[in-house]
């Protein structure tokens, strides 16, 4: 009968290893299969390069067929990506309202001057009267201008919060506190506005308090290269109050004019282009997003694309939460109908059809995929350099014996390495903390994640296994169990059962809409996680002045008489006794006695008679020390700077 022979595909240059990986045998079968030819087998490793006969003669003596491997060049996949169109005919263009963004340091009453510009109260609503999120509202003021302020955070934890607010933007107002001066966030602030090239505006506040001094304000911004007009300077300075309203005309009058001078323009008629400043899941609208339109009219039905995720426009929403049918440029509004919620600062395109937001989509996913793929590559490459030259560094030892010689010496060699079960294998002694982290927007998850990164401590690591948008779901407590972490939730909550679930699995859930108050639970559990530290209080001193023996029953005991020099001795305390400058013995007493009776403690200038636990050997001079020891809680030695 006709025997099948399996079939080897081959190529020009290959080595030895991949042959034998190609007839699906080891690298010692292509080395029996060229045993007496003229191949130096003692030369041949795995990466030599075969000559295309013996590759042939290889497979030919195994029995089996070869052919030759087809030459496929890979096909290049088309750019499907969707990006900005290229600047507007002039002619088109129309005047559009400046976007300012207020910035500055924590508390220094940013967002209480947009509310006495809008008339609302939104300190009040956030948490700790500190802004942790970027609220965007529309101003119309008395002379019938409009501005798109938007309101950031000015706490450390913010800062790609911030940064998002200034690239989003036309001018910023730069808040800083008469009585305050110049802090950290303020000297940040004035560097997210340079690298975004966007013109400054000082609104100094506060200025109705008893300690505001608006001239030295100005002059420590001289040192950021914040020269105001005064000093010769091209930046407005406004004196203002922004809790009782002073001055703040001044203000919005400096900002027109300013953008007048800027000139800003639009095309309302063309295509969509945005910024997302915030995304979130909402209960009943799904995914939501605040965004930017820049340039076109956002109007319902609209398809956009931000990310790796594409919308068809259901609802459009203003600052107050009412419906409108559309969005022109500069206005800040509320989008709904995500597919998936897009990342914070994301740009935002209009395309023709959902079609083509998922080929979109689509090509981007595949975009970033053979990134990946390429950095991966490039560290498998990495790792198996660095395996052949430790493998070369094993066979230098062994290049004179011939390769059945070899083999049983790496047999060898190698024969105990494998001998342990994974389960046999010890487990990490490393401390460590496992965290699940859920917010309530985007930029608040950023947020704490940024925070997380600057985690330095060495005595307990810090794992995040999972973070999310939305409230805290069954599933975020079923994966806390499994890895034996907490959850830390930012501004959701938790259903009563949700709650319940977790005290019954003993799954810390800590819920916060402070960041610091946040970051401060979480340094205390890292804290109680690290082993208490033991320091020894010395509460007595005594010489060893004679040694006699005292019968126990049957038995013989070493006694030794001693004078308390110092403090006292204290029998449920520890024991150490020093010759010269060593230490001979530790631990603790078997019997204390005070002439004939067994007693607690001894003071100093009495004497008394003690004998140890186990065979301890007393001589005249000895020193007995009687130590205390004191375990005090370790405190985490990170400090994310607030």
């Amino acid at each position: 009968p006709k025997v099948d022979k399996q079939e080897v595909e081959i190529r020009q240059g290959m080595t030895a290893a991949a042959l034998a990986e190609a007839m699906n045998r080891d690298f010692d079968h292509v080395l029996e299969a060229l045993l007496n030819t003229s191949v130096h087998l003692d030369s041949l490793e795995k990466d030599t390069v075969l000559e295309e006969r013996w590759i042939k003669e290889v497979v030919t003596r195994s029995g089996m067929k070869f052919r030759w491997a087809k030459l496929s060049a890979s096909r290049e996949r088309p750019n499907r990506d969707a990006c900005r169109r290229p600047p507007a005919d002039p002619t088109l263009l129309v005047p559009r309202p400046p976007v300012v963004t207020i910035m500055g340091h924590v508390d220094h009453g940013k967002t209480t001057l947009l509310d006495s510009l809008r008339k609302s109260q939104i300190v009040s609503t956030e948490a700790g009267g500190i802004t942790q999120h970027i609220g965007a509202f529309l101003v119309q003021l008395p002379t019938g201008e409009k501005i798109t302020f938007l309101d950031t955070p000015g706490h450390a934890a913010f800062s790609s919060m911030r940064a998002r607010g200034a690239n989003a933007t036309d001018i910023v107002v730069l808040v800083v506190a008469a009585d305050d001066g110049v802090m950290n966030q303020t000297v940040e602030s004035i560097e997210h506005a340079r690298r975004a090239k966007v013109p400054v505006i000082v609104a100094v506040n506060k200025c109705d308090k008893p300690h505001a001094d608006p001239q030295r304000v100005k002059q420590e911004l001289l040192a950021h290269d914040v020269v105001c007009e005064e000093f010769g300077g091209d930046v407005q300075a406004i004196h203002i109050s922004a809790l009782k309203g002073d001055n703040l005309l001044a203000l919005t009058e400096a900002t027109v004019a300013l953008a007048e001078v800027l000139e800003l323009k639009a095309e309302p008629t063309r295509p969509v282009e945005g910024l997302v400043i915030e995304s979130r899941t909402d209960k009943g609208k799904g995914p939501v997003t605040t965004a930017i339109v820049q340039q076109g009219t956002l109007k319902r039905g609209c398809v956009l694309v931000a990310g790796k995720s594409w919308a068809k426009v259901r609802f459009l929403f203003d600052e107050n939460g009412c419906a409108v049918r559309e969005a022109g440029p500069s206005t800040a509004v509320e989008v709904v109908g995500w597919k998936e919620l897009p990342s914070a600062g994301e740009t935002i395109l209009e395309v023709e059809s959902e079609q083509r937001a998922r080929e979109v989509v689509e090509w981007r996913s595949h975009d970033e995929e053979q990134r990946k793929l390429q950095e991966e590559q490039s560290a498998i490459e990495q790792k198996q350099k660095l395996h052949l030259e430790e493998y070369r560094r094993e066979r230098e030892g062994l290049s004179h014996l011939s390769w059945r010689q070899r083999k049983v010496a790496l047999y060898r060699a190698n024969k105990t390495r494998f001998a342990t079960r994974p389960s046999e294998r010890m487990q990490s002694d490393q401390l460590s903390l496992p965290l699940i982290i859920k917010g309530d927007v985007d930029g608040s998850v950023e947020a704490i994640l940024n925070i997380l990164d600057s985690y330095d401590a060495q005595q307990c690591e810090l794992e995040v296994v999972h973070f999310g948008i939305g409230d805290i779901s069954e599933n975020d407590v079923n994966m806390a169990e499994m890895f034996g972490g907490s959850i830390y939730g930012f501004n959701v909550a938790a259903s009563r059962g949700i709650e319940q679930l977790a005290a019954r699995k003993g799954i810390p859930l800590r819920l916060h809409s402070v960041i610091y108050k946040l970051v401060d639970q979480l340094k205390e559990e890292l804290s109680a996680k690290l082993p208490p530290l033991v320091s020894e209080n010395i509460t007595g001193e005594a010489s060893v002045v004679a040694m006699f023996d005292v019968t126990v029953g049957k038995k013989k005991v070493p006694v030794a008489g001693c004078r308390v020099q110092k403090g006292q001795l204290d029998r449920r305390f520890r024991f150490r006794l020093i010759r010269g400058r060593d230490t001979v013995w530790e631990g603790s007493l078997a019997a204390l006695r005070h002439h004939k009776d067994d007693v607690q403690t001894v003071r100093a200038g009495m004497e008394c008679g003690l004998s140890a636990d186990g065979d301890v050997d007393f001589r005249a001079g000895d020193i007995v020390v009687c130590f205390e020891e004191v375990a005090a809680p370790q405190v985490t030695s990170w400090d994310p700077g607030f």
